[in-house]
């Protein structure tokens, strides 16, 4: 018990004994002894619940002087005549005494069992909870609020000497209250107040815990970088995969038609030398555009992706699309009205996202199938599909397909497999969205969902 709450227990000691005497003085012909003595014990219990033992003792001593002032004759003194009177009074102290020290242990052992339950809901949480980046610092702060201590710090002893691997609440100030050995090399200090036997022992075992939680959370960042790293290892072999193989088509196309081109003994017509420039101008353009995933595939992974909104008009952006697709693109119908609303989103960033689509959309629908890109307007947002009737995608693989270099484990058409993941990576960084659907009768209709700019 604190001095605040032995100071209420006296109050609540005063209060109670005062209101029993005003109560029961004006009564006391009509109301027993035992009554009498019986009643006086509800104060000295209420004090003993609330201030612990001393306000229950002082209680218990006002009560016996009041009942003897009071309540035997010879009334307003404290002379006792008979020796019934003497033992009632004499009993009265034993009992109350008694009652009071009840109260008083069951007080310690319900604090007793509460300190417990806290401390085996601290111990459950820190070892229940999956580990992430904040959970050693989440149960620091739940050890400072639990114990009401102003810092907690989780130190690490290193060549330099002990240093904070985790600490909540503000710069510590003196020693602190608690050392305690967490681990080899670690040890959970704490600042506040002085704490009882019992809370210390706690508070050892959250700091053997808390060794835990850092243990477990090293591990987990340990698996993560280990991951992180096959992940590279996965996509450099992919892209050296790809590379020999995308890269080397185009450029044996435009060797072989250069090097026809420039023998001087050989007679072409003009059909066949038109068909040899045509092919360098395809197989140029298919290494422009591999060169330009993987450059934005480049840019996306590192982060640095430059995004500036403006208000665009989505028939314009289409258009731009359409214009830069390669030679020998597949037929494609467009359906977008000029009277839509503007769109807030960067005009580049969306254009390489429809080029990448048409792309797809393209090599995927059969010759005498066209693409369709049509477009309309909805509450907030205009919606752009690029439409094919291809053989689809299964609902299981839509995701997968937004998965870089994804082409390598699937049957394609070609190139590197960076298409969706760039163009899903853009619509992401744009504020936009690009969601994967069935076309009605058969292939797959990309939807880029673009938030409407307001004036």
């Amino acid at each position: 018990m604190g001095p605040g709450r032995i100071w209420l227990g006296a109050g609540v000691a005063l209060a109670g004994l005062a209101a029993c005497t005003l109560l029961l003085a004006p009564h006391r012909n009509a109301v027993s002894l035992a009554g009498v003595a019986l009643l006086y014990l509800i104060p000295v219990v209420a004090a003993a619940a609330v201030g612990g033992p001393w306000p229950a003792i002082a209680a218990v001593v006002g009560a016996d002087l009041l009942v003897n002032f009071f309540f035997i004759p010879p009334y307003h003194t404290f002379l006792v005549e008979t020796r019934d009177h003497a033992i009632v009074l004499a009993v009265y102290v034993l009992v109350a005494a008694t009652v009071a020290a009840a109260v008083e242990l069951a007080a310690r052992r319900r604090a007793h069992a509460a300190r417990r339950d806290a401390e085996v809901a601290l111990l459950a949480q820190a070892t229940a909870e999956p580990v992430a980046k904040q959970s050693l610092t989440r149960l620091l702060e739940q050890v400072r609020d639990t114990f009401a201590m102003t810092t907690v710090a989780l130190l690490e002893s290193g060549p330099t000497g002990e240093r904070p691997v985790a600490m909540v609440g503000g710069a510590p100030d003196g020693r602190p209250v608690l050392s305690e050995r967490a681990g080899d090399g670690l040890r959970l200090t704490a600042w506040g107040p002085d704490l009882i036997g019992e809370d210390r022992q706690a508070l050892a075992r959250l700091a053997a815990a808390a060794a835990r939680t850092l243990e477990t959370q090293r591990l987990a960042d340990e698996v993560a970088r280990a991951q992180d790293l096959a992940e590279v290892d996965r996509v450099r072999a992919a892209l050296l995969a790809a590379v020999g193989h995308d890269l080397r088509t185009p450029l044996a196309g435009v060797k072989a038609a250069v090097s026809s081109l420039r023998q001087p003994d050989l007679d072409l017509p003009p059909e066949a030398r038109a068909e040899l420039l045509a092919t360098i101008e395809e197989s140029t353009d298919r290494l422009d555009a591999l060169v330009e995933n993987l450059l934005s595939m480049s840019r996306l992974q590192a982060g640095m992706l430059s995004v500036n909104l403006e208000p665009v008009a989505p028939d314009a952006v289409v258009a731009q699309a359409l214009l830069h697709q390669p030679t020998g693109t597949g037929r494609v119908e467009v359906d977008v009205p000029e009277g839509l609303p503007l769109v807030n989103t960067d005009p580049g960033l969306l254009e390489r996202v429809l080029a990448n689509l048409i792309a797809n959309a393209c090599a995927a629908s059969p010759p005498h199938r066209p693409v369709r890109i049509d477009a309309a307007a909805t509450d907030g947002h205009v919606l752009l599909r690029v439409v094919d009737h291809g053989p689809g995608i299964p609902a299981a693989d839509r995701e997968r397909i937004f998965a870089p270099f994804q082409r390598l484990h699937d049957r394609g058409h070609g190139g590197l497999g960076l298409g969706l993941a760039i163009a899903r990576g853009f619509t992401e960084g744009m504020g936009a969205t690009l969601t994967p659907q069935n076309t009605p009768g058969g292939g797959l209709t990309m939807t880029v969902t673009l938030p409407r700019s307001t004036p």
